[in-house]
C-alpha cells in the first residue's frame, strides 16, 4: 500500500460544525517542573512562552526528599571512617547533616524559583511557586491534580540524564498517571511553533481533545498544524496467516475459512483505510469551523512507527496525542502507541487528557452510510421532523457500532424510541 494524502477541495466536508472556541487550550494556569536540570530548563523556556501567549501564569515545583536522604544517611552511617564513629564526631555530623536537610534542601529549591521567576518576569509572565517534600513524581501528580492548573510541562528527563533511555523514570511515571495535559519537552529540541504541529488522529475522543489543542495553539503561534492517522493492515494477514496453519479439515470446512479469509482480506484493503480517512475529514471539518487550515495524511504501518516516520519528515516541533486510543478500556493508564512515540518522537510531545465529542451530526456524515431501503423509510418522515428523526436513528446505530443503517436498523430503532409507532412498509 502507497501512503495517501488527503488535500484539496475533494475531501473537504459539506457544512460546518460549532465554531471552535477561542479559548479552547488556552493552557493559561501552567504547572512546570523544576530540578536544574537541561531539559527542565527547556521545559520552563516553552511554558513561559505559553503561558505569555495566553495572559496566563506559570507555578513552578520542586520536590525535595528530605526524609529519604536522613535515613539514607542513617543507614550509611556504619560506613563512615574511623575517625568520625566517634560519640562527638558522629553527633557533629548529624547536626550539619540535619542543618543540611532542613535549610539546605529547602536553599536549592529556592534557587531553582528564583530562577524559573526570572525567566518568567523577562517574558512577562506571573509566577508561583510550589516546594513539595516526598517522592519526586508523587508531588508533582498531586499539585497536577490539585484542580489550580490546565497543563503541566516537564523534561523528558532530569539531573540522572542517561544518553541510553529517552525518557527518565519520573517522566513516565508522571505521564502514566497524570489527569490533566502533559507537554515532555526534549532538550535539545526545536522551540514549540518552529516547525508544523502535528496531531496523530485514531478516532478516539482524545484524540479529537489533542486536535482541538492543536488548532487552538496553532493559531496562537501562527504554525502549521497537520493530522496524521496510521491503520496496520498487515497485522491481520499475518493473523489469519497464523490461525490457518493451526485450523485442521473439519475446522476449515465449518468456518469456510478461505470464504472468510477473502473476504476479510476485502474488507482490510478497503475498510480500515475507509475508517482512518473518515477521521482525518472529520478532524479538518473541526478545523474548518475554527477558521484553521488542517493538512492531513494517511499512512499505512505499525502506527507509532508511521507516524514517527511523518513527523521525522515534515520537521514537527511538537507532537499531540491522547493519552489512551480508541480501544482504551477504562482501567489503562497510556496506549501503547502513545507510549512509544513518548518514547521515540524526537520532537516535544503533548498527551490530551481531555475528551472531545465531535458532533453526531458531523462523525456521521463520514462514518456511517444509509442503504437505498433506509433512506426510503426516512423520506416518509413528515419534513418538519425528519431531521430530528435521522438524528435520533444515526445517534441509536451509532451506539451499537454500525457504521451502514439499514431498514431494519430504522425498524429497531423506531420500536425502542416510539415503542407505539409501527415501521413504515416499504411500496
Amino acid at each position: 500500500m502507497s501512503a495517501t494524502a488527503l488535500t484539496g477541495e475533494e475531501a473537504r466536508l459539506a457544512g460546518r460544525a460549532a465554531p471552535l472556541p477561542r479559548e479552547t487550550a488556552a493552557w493559561r494556569r501552567l504547572l512546570v517542573a523544576l530540578d536544574g536540570s537541561g531539559h527542565a530548563e527547556h521545559a520552563l523556556g516553552e511554558a513561559a512562552r505559553l503561558a505569555a501567549g495566553a495572559d496566563g501564569e506559570v507555578c513552578g515545583i520542586h520536590v525535595y526528599a528530605a526524609r529519604l536522604h536522613d535515613r539514607r544517611f542513617r543507614e550509611m552511617e556504619s560506613g563512615l571512617p574511623e575517625r568520625y564513629r566517634g560519640e562527638t564526631a558522629l553527633e557533629h555530623q548529624r547536626a550539619v547533616h540535619d542543618e543540611l536537610i532542613t535549610r539546605g534542601l529547602r536553599l536549592i529549591s529556592d534557587s531553582y524559583h528564583d530562577h524559573g521567576e526570572a525567566a518568567c518576569q523577562a517574558a512577562g509572565v506571573r509566577y508561583r511557586r510550589i516546594n513539595s517534600e516526598g517522592k519526586n513524581y508523587g508531588g508533582i501528580l498531586e499539585a497536577a491534580g490539585s484542580g489550580a492548573h490546565d497543563l503541566l510541562v516537564l523534561g523528558a528527563q532530569g539531573l540522572g540524564l542517561d544518553a541510553q533511555a529517552p525518557l527518565g523514570t519520573v517522566c513516565i511515571r508522571v505521564a502514566r498517571r497524570c489527569p490533566i495535559d502533559v507537554l515532555v519537552v526534549r532538550d535539545p529540541a526545536p522551540r514549540i511553533g518552529a516547525g508544523p504541529l502535528v496531531v496523530a488522529l485514531d478516532g478516539s475522543p482524545r484524540s479529537y481533545g489533542a486536535l482541538r489543542s492543536a488548532l487552538a495553539l496553532g493559531r496562537r503561534l501562527g504554525a502549521p498544524v497537520h493530522a496524521v492517522a496510521a491503520f496496520d493492515p498487515y497485522f491481520h494477514y499475518t493473523a489469519f496467516g497464523r490461525i490457518a496453519r493451526v485450523l485442521n479439515d473439519q475446522a476449515r470446512a465449518t468456518f469456510r475459512f478461505e470464504d472468510q479469509e477473502r473476504l476479510h482480506a476485502e474488507l482490510i484493503d478497503g475498510g480500515l483505510a475507509r475508517i482512518y480517512r473518515s477521521y482525518l475529514e472529520v478532524g479538518r471539518a473541526i478545523a474548518d469551523a475554527g477558521g484553521v487550515e488542517l493538512v492531513c495524511e494517511l499512512r499505512d504501518g505499525k502506527p507509532y512507527q508511521a507516524i514517527g516516520r511523518y513527523i521525522a519528515e515534515v520537521g514537527a516541533s511538537l507532537l499531540l496525542a491522547g493519552r489512551t486510543g480508541m480501544h482504551a478500556d477504562p482501567g489503562l493508564d497510556i496506549g501503547g502507541n502513545a507510549e512509544n512515540l513518548l518514547r521515540l518522537a524526537p520532537c516535544s510531545m503533548m498527551l490530551a487528557a481531555g475528551d472531545y465529542e465531535p458532533p453526531l451530526e458531523m462523525m456521521a456524515r463520514e462514518t456511517v452510510a444509509w442503504t437505498e431501503e433506509a433512506e426510503s423509510r426516512l423520506e416518509r418522515v413528515p419534513q418538519m421532523v425528519r431531521a430530528m428523526v435521522r438524528t435520533a436513528i444515526l445517534q441509536f446505530a451509532s451506539e451499537r457500532g454500525h457504521t451502514v443503517v439499514t431498514a431494519g436498523v430504522v425498524d429497531e430503532a423506531t420500536a425502542r424510541l416510539c415503542p407505539h409507532a409501527r415501521p413504515a412498509e416499504p411500496g
